[in-house]
């Protein structure tokens, strides 16, 4: 009886260890193909100068930088929408911010140097990413008192970051981008662990792409601010 007791707790752990891998999988999928999207929407827009010109070539340019926010805000609800509708936002968001990237494509089209700085930097963001996803899965300290802090802390950042569209301090630009990499960093490690205890075997279908949508976005986010925060500093050298 011990021994069937013990190959049922083994074969549970084996399933349930195959269902969070591809549960996680998922996610990672998902953030993975908005990252794609977003570098094809900017190389699409940027080899267009009538597009350039119509999406960010006058005040309609703040519309499209602020939009993404407005569709986390106010278009983003995991609780009350179907996974269908926040597969869409999901991909707005990812185009939003390929058009708003495509001036980085532009500029590192037109300086060699400017594009290794963009190669560098993104090589960097991705391992940075890994090894703070690594951590936030193998981790046992319980990282969810961080949630607060972070949610804080970015809107904070946010709002030093509109300020500074009308100064434009250089050291106020490197002091916002140090502390967003430390805030999205901390926020890729929080979302991994979360990720991880969150997940059910129970959970149904839908309520399982509902939140890997929901994870696969601030993943996303989080990695696109640590590449444009990296290449801050990368393109002063």
């Amino acid at each position: 009886m011990q021994t069937d007791r013990s190959l049922d707790k083994a074969g549970s752990k084996t399933t349930y260890d195959a269902g969070l891998h591809k549960h996680l999988q998922a996610i990672y999928n998902r953030m993975t193909l908005g990252v794609v999207v977003t570098a094809i929407t900017a190389w699409f827009v940027s080899t267009s100068p009538a597009l350039m010109n119509l999406l960010l070539g006058g005040p309609q340019a703040y519309i499209v930088m602020f939009a993404p926010l407005a569709i986390v805000w106010f278009g983003f609800n995991p609780d009350r929408m179907k996974a269908s509708s926040l597969r869409i936002a999901f991909f707005a968001i990812s185009i939003l911010y390929g058009i708003s990237f495509s001036m980085i494509a532009v500029m590192a089209t037109a300086s060699p140097d400017f594009g290794i700085a963009v190669a560098k930097s993104f090589f960097m963001a991705s391992a940075m990413f890994a090894g703070l996803s690594i951590y936030g899965y193998t981790t046992k300290k319980d990282l969810s008192g961080m949630r607060t802090f972070l949610a804080m802390g970015i809107f904070g950042l946010i709002a030093v970051s509109v300020m500074n569209l009308f100064f434009q301090s250089p050291m106020m630009h490197n002091l916002i981008a140090g502390v967003g990499i430390v805030l999205f960093s901390g926020v890729t490690v929080w979302q991994t662990q979360a990720m991880k205890m969150m997940y059910s075997p129970n959970m149904s279908g839908e309520i399982a792409s509902r939140i890997a949508w929901s994870a696969a976005l601030t993943l996303y986010i989080s990695f696109m601010a640590l590449f444009q925060y990296i290449l801050h500093f990368m393109s002063q050298r």
